[in-house]
């Protein structure tokens, strides 16, 4: 060995490193001190693109859509070495049954998760923390029950979600700014009886709306959700059917068609209501008994019923109608006066110059004879 050069062993995970490079002479680079900062750094780099290229073991890969389609492989959990850029995830007809806080952390460029036919039965409040771009949720045909308020809190972009063929059977009241941006919004096939109008509210920009296959319970409950609905489609939303499946007289027969002549608003739940019920039946702590009549739309339930100060509109469209309607009989009512009062005008006209054309000639034999009679008198 040369003077003033000190021998280097290179360490075994270097050499590893060159080999997975490709180059034939590590040996001399082992004994170059001055190249081993650059191929240290060369191989650091290697290892981050190889590392930012992979893919699951059980998924598929599209770097040019980047896109992943982890469908139908039997996961029981969501991948780890999920690719940092992906932006669509498919893990749709899997097994996934949890999901833990911050599962989707590793991919935060993510805009659209399949996560349907899965066994998801709850979902944590931080699930989809992280996901700020995400667009399009799709949790169909899985076992959920209920959703929490905070939630979709962490999606601001959020504007399509599914949520069809599950066993939910309520819906956040008031998810506030997450459905800002929300134009699709489905919950066919659960146990929803009820759609508080809040909710819809703040969806100021949906245009899609499938609600359908529910058990939907068509008391004053759902008055506000029917004049919400009529409101909707005059706009240029777009629905299915809201299909009541109780009470009995209005099983079958969709909300949108029932007269809402028919329904009244929720009463005030009276603080004397109780007592005076509990004195007729002898006793203030004995339940009072449901009649069946109790269920029509005849007699409600103050307890089933949402508060309501007053009965709200009917509908635009009745409202414009009665308008026009009133402003057509009103025109046709004045136009039917006016021409009463050109007629009698008129024949008051006529009337009036017939007489003077008859009192003229009964005057005129009148002065006739009195000249004759001046004529013919001495002088």
């Amino acid at each position: 060995m040369p003077a003033g050069f000190k021998e280097y062993v290179c360490p075994p995970d270097f050499r590893l490193g060159l080999r997975e490079v490709g180059y034939a002479f590590h040996e001399k680079a082992c004994g170059d001190s001055a190249m081993k900062g650059e191929l240290l750094l060369l191989w650091g780099a290697l290892a981050l693109l190889r590392l930012a290229g992979s893919c699951p073991e059980k998924c598929r890969c599209h770097s040019s859509s980047r896109s992943v389609d982890c469908s139908r492989q039997g996961l029981a959990e969501v991948p780890q070495d999920l690719p940092p850029q992906t932006q669509t995830l498919l893990l749709q007809d899997n097994q996934i049954g949890q999901l833990p806080a911050f599962a989707f952390r590793s991919v935060p460029q993510l805009t659209t998760l399949n996560l349907g036919n899965n066994s998801l039965s709850h979902l944590a409040a931080g699930v989809f923390h992280g996901l700020q771009h995400l667009q399009v949720l799709n949790l169909t045909q899985n076992s959920l029950h209920f959703l929490e308020s905070r939630l979709f809190h962490s999606l601001p972009q959020l504007r399509e979600l599914d949520l069809s063929s599950n066993d939910i059977r309520h819906l956040p009241t008031s998810p506030r700014k997450p459905w800002q941006n929300l134009t699709v919004f489905a919950v066919q096939q659960n146990q929803l009886q009820h759609l508080d109008r809040a909710l819809l509210e703040s969806m100021p920009r949906v245009r899609l709306l499938l609600l359908k296959d529910n058990l939907w319970k068509c008391n004053c409950h759902l008055l506000s959700l029917k004049l919400w609905l009529e409101k909707f489609i005059y706009k240029g939303g777009v629905t299915d059917s809201v299909i009541c499946t109780s009470p009995d007289p209005w099983k079958g027969e969709d909300l949108l068609k029932i007269p809402h002549e028919l329904y009244q608003p929720c009463p005030f739940p009276s603080p004397d209501v109780g007592s005076s019920r509990g004195q007729q039946l002898g006793s203030a702590h004995r339940p009072v008994p449901a009649s069946p009549e109790s269920h029509s739309l005849g007699e409600r339930d103050p307890s089933e019923c949402e508060l309501k100060p007053k009965p709200r509109p009917a509908s635009l469209r009745h409202a414009v109608a009665t308008v026009i309607i009133t402003g057509v009989v009103c025109g046709i009512v004045c136009l039917m006066m006016l021409a009463a009062a050109i007629y009698g005008c008129t024949y008051a006209a006529l009337t009036a110059q017939y007489h003077g054309g008859r009192l003229t000639q009964t005057n005129e034999p009148g002065k006739m004879e009195g000249k004759e009679l001046c004529a013919g008198s001495p002088a």
